[in-house]
């Protein structure tokens, strides 16, 4: 049962207004907020979505300060003082970039504007709608209600909007909990964790997150003429079979109470080899790049390159005419997996009673997120942080979409989490 107030808060959070300021910050600053997670390429700009936060925030009656490492780049951190002086931060966390679009013409949902908010029945399709200004609208009209309602609380409620988090948070999360000193009692990061199953739909509550990092191995041949192919050996040959064993591979890992939807295991991203020109010969170089993810707690940068230095070893360390190098891309961050929070501690406490209020009793299946977000940086600097969010946990390379219905129902749930951690100060 709602409160006469928690009703009154809730009734104002529509698929209207959602749609309306989801459609606007999904447009705001692109393509120039697109960062991709490649480290030899520049990064985004986030700057023009950052001023539209900021003055949104502003109009809630936040205290709102930007803070930049890098220009162009600026987060945004909005603070609601509560009433008692005392009482409990509890922060709203999103990123303001999005990962890039590379093949506009595959975005036939938008009439080939991938920026271009386009409903299709329940789903919203664009760029960043689910990842993440979809959520991200779902955060802010949840404390737009509640001060449109007049709810006065006594903790302190903050937004923590930052950049960089498509490249794992250098100039966004790290730079605001080391350098700036962002500090907050409880963190929920409006990411994806939804699922549907059939007409059955929900969102889990991300109480942990896997890890990754970016790897390269190098091999070293030797050239031959393209008439002559039985002189030497051909090193792309040579990674195609080893691509399939990488694959396969096993990490060294001991098992966790939440292992995430994916285990441990390799991505194949890029693979290079020949040079311009050089038509005419077999190179005597290739470079492959993969993503190591689902990694877990317990498992180091050094162990997994010794995993994957094993299996590429198997197949040439016997062999004189081929030099091999496994090593971590020049430029990338390695990022550990996080322990989880207890679901009897906050905020996953306040967030699973929400939940049950508003999808008949159910509550929120707690797992380890696979991908990263800035969660794992507040976690490391010791909050309490979790992800739960309306997009699928699909990130769909085109045509993403996020449902209506879910986002409005997360910005009921942020609304009633919020009252409930920080407290109601009675009229």
């Amino acid at each position: 049962m709602l409160s006469e107030l928690q009703s009154s808060v809730i009734d104002r959070i529509t698929e209207e207004r959602w749609l309306t300021l989801a459609t606007q910050l999904i447009r705001t600053g692109q393509p120039r907020s697109c960062d991709p997670l490649d480290p030899d390429l520049p990064t985004g700009e986030e700057e023009a979505i950052a001023m539209l936060v900021a003055g949104k925030l502003e109009a809630l009656g936040m205290s709102v300060e930007t803070y930049e490492s890098m220009p162009h780049r600026p987060n945004v951190v909005g603070v609601l003082k509560g009433s008692s002086g005392h009482g409990p931060t509890l922060m709203m966390n999103d990123h303001m970039d999005t990962y890039p679009v590379v093949e506009p013409y595959k975005w036939d949902k938008t009439d080939f504007d991938p920026f271009k908010a386009t409903r299709h029945g329940d789903l919203l399709y664009a760029r960043g709608s689910s990842d993440t200004r979809g959520n991200m609208a779902s955060a802010l009209l949840a404390a737009q209600a509640l001060v449109e309602q007049g709810v006065c609380l006594k903790g302190d409620l903050m937004y923590c909007l930052c950049v960089d988090e498509e490249r794992d948070g250098t100039h966004g999360s790290i730079y605001l909990t080391q350098q700036v000193g962002i500090k907050a009692d409880y963190s929920i990061t409006a990411e994806p964790t939804a699922w549907q199953s059939g007409d059955d739909w929900g969102m889990n509550l991300s109480v942990a997150n896997g890890g990754h990092c970016l790897l390269q191995i190098k091999l070293v041949g030797q050239k031959a003429h393209i008439w002559r192919p039985d002189t030497s050996n051909n090193v792309i040959v040579e990674m195609a079979n080893l691509i399939p064993l990488l694959s396969s591979m096993i990490f060294t890992h001991q098992k966790t109470d939440f292992m995430g939807h994916t285990p441990p295991c390799t991505t194949i991203v890029r693979i290079r080899g020949g040079l311009p020109g050089e038509m005419q010969f077999s190179t005597d170089e290739c470079h492959l790049t993969m993503a190591v993810v689902g990694i877990v707690p317990g498992m180091t940068l050094d162990s997994i390159i010794q995993d994957v230095n094993s299996v590429v070893a198997s197949l040439f360390s016997a062999r004189d005419d081929i030099e091999f190098l496994v090593e971590q891309v020049p430029g990338s961050l390695f990022v550990e997996a996080t322990d989880p929070v207890p679901m009897d501690e906050e905020p996953c406490r306040s967030i699973s009673k929400a939940y049950a209020a508003l999808m008949d009793g159910k509550k929120p299946i707690p797992n380890r997120k696979n991908a990263f977000n800035d969660t794992i940086r507040f976690r490391e600097a010791g909050v309490n942080a979790v992800t739960f969010g309306p997009g699928e946990d699909g990130w769909a390379p085109d045509n993403e979409s996020i449902s209506i219905t879910k986002a409005v129902k997360a910005a009921q749930m942020y609304a009633l989490t919020i009252m409930e951690i920080l407290e109601v100060q009675d009229a």
